[in-house]
């Protein structure tokens, strides 16, 4: 009996702005050798992720059909997709419902595709589909300067090496093209009606009613052994393949009425909104990330100012905010709304103790540095956790950031006051599997000028 043919297919699409300029990327090769067998990228105007995410799954699909044109595709041939798109993966594996109109016709065009062919679906991490995002990002490039994607042009194959990744394809379960193949069960998933879980608070995508598992799971994977605690590493050793890093982009809110009178304002005081030039700030924060077109989630601290500032950049990428309660600011109790000279003239002896120790609380049952440090710690633990993979935005204040960044660093505590954060300012710090974390920015203002 012949061998079925086999075939890996890596796509993906991308948005500047989701909705913004658009375009995808598909690569399909030899689970055997490695080898690119063919390449496709389109710039598709104006779309979100998810369009650009499918359309690609459909050029890649339609490039193995090119790929078998000297005779029917018949019941021999078996495709791998591989894609860092969640949505995408679980809607044409079966088990998310497709509900938003613009993925109907997609999923059902990428279901029909290959008819009778053995299509399965896994979640691979954004690191390991680099050959596609370039190709997607290539073809954004060329859509921005007014001309189709030019393959002879393409160095979307450079740095990336090829193994052999036959170990991608999972043996096959039943007659090639049964139900238990992706492409039926998605067909199936057009059809389905009935109640779905809730999705996760947070993890919704516009549009979509879905169960939201872990990020990181690939879910064609089973689930790793348990293993000994990672020992962090530390210096330029060989490291293991990790992965890409959960990468927290922290942006401070924008002003309020008190941020240039230099006013203690945490959890405990009035809870201002936005000024005029906060507003300002958060709009420009919002259209910088919209260029950028690299967040994925949007996480904000519950007080007005923040939530306000997130709202602005979520409006204009198109997605959700969670709210995260362990990211509000310092309580700073009986010095809220007053000025450092204030509280030193009232309360002198109360803000050396502060300043001198992380323990010392302000006056009137606010609360100390440690403390906050502690939550703060508790909820990145919980953003990493969720979010593997992922660039979240995190919308917070000043003491939750400086606290992220010096825990980072392993800084003592002292070095919160040796930190300079303007409003609407922007860091960032990624996290690794191995426990390590990297600061990549702190207090960029640039999108501000």
């Amino acid at each position: 009996m012949d061998r079925p043919r086999r075939f890996v297919v890596e796509a993906d699409g991308g948005s500047r702005g989701n909705p913004g300029p658009a375009g995808y990327g598909a690569v399909v090769i030899d689970p055997d050798t490695g080898e690119t067998l063919a390449e496709a990228a389109e710039y598709i105007g104006t779309a979100t992720n998810n369009v650009a995410e499918y359309k690609g799954l459909v050029a890649g699909l339609r490039a193995v059909g090119a790929l078998l044109a000297d005779g029917p595709v018949g019941t021999g041939v078996r495709v791998h997709v591989r894609m860092d798109s969640k949505l995408v993966v679980e809607q044409m594996s079966g088990r998310w419902k497709i509900k938003h109109p613009d993925m109907k016709p997609l999923a059902a065009e990428a279901a029909g595709v290959l008819p009778g062919a053995d299509i399965t679906y896994e979640w691979i991490p954004r690191e390991r589909n680099k050959h596609a995002d370039r190709l997607a990002n290539e073809a954004m490039d060329a859509g921005r300067r007014g001309v189709p994607w030019d393959p002879s042009a393409s160095t979307a194959a450079l740095d990336t090496p090829r193994s052999s990744v036959a170990a991608a394809l999972p043996p096959a379960q039943g007659p090639p093209g049964d139900a238990a193949a992706g492409a039926a069960r998605a067909r199936a998933a057009l059809k389905r009606t009935g109640a779905e879980p809730e999705p996760l608070p947070g993890t919704e995508v516009p549009g979509f009613s879905r169960t939201a598992p872990p990020p990181a799971a690939a879910v064609s994977a089973p689930a790793p052994p348990a293993s000994d605690p990672v020992t962090p590493q530390v210096g330029w050793g060989a490291a293991p393949d990790l992965g890409a890093p959960a990468t927290l982009v922290l942006l401070r809110h924008g002003e309020t009425a008190l941020t240039p009178q230099k006013r203690f304002s945490g959890s405990g005081g009035t809870d201002p909104e936005l000024s005029a030039a906060g507003r300002e700030q958060a709009a420009r924060a919002a259209a910088a990330f919209a260029a950028l077109g690299t967040v994925q989630e949007i996480v904000s601290s519950p007080l007005r100012r923040c939530r306000e500032t997130a709202g602005a950049v979520a409006d204009r990428l198109g997605l959700e905010v969670r709210i995260e309660d362990g990211l509000r600011e310092t309580d700073f109790g009986a010095w809220e709304g007053l000025t450092f000279g204030e509280v030193k003239e009232r309360y002198a002896a109360d803000l050396d103790a502060w300043l001198a120790s992380p323990d010392a609380a302000p006056t009137g049952g606010g609360e100390s540095f440690a403390e906050v440090a502690r939550r703060v710690a508790l909820a990145r633990d919980g953003l990493v956790t969720r979010y593997v993979g992922r660039t979240v935005l995190v919308v917070t204040h000043v003491t939750p950031i400086k606290t992220l960044v010096r825990l980072a660093l392993g800084a003592p505590p002292e070095a919160l006051f040796r930190m300079e954060l303007s409003a609407a300012s922007v860091s960032a710090v990624a996290y690794y599997a191995d426990g390590n974390a990297s600061v990549r920015l702190l207090n960029d203002t640039s999108h501000l000028r």
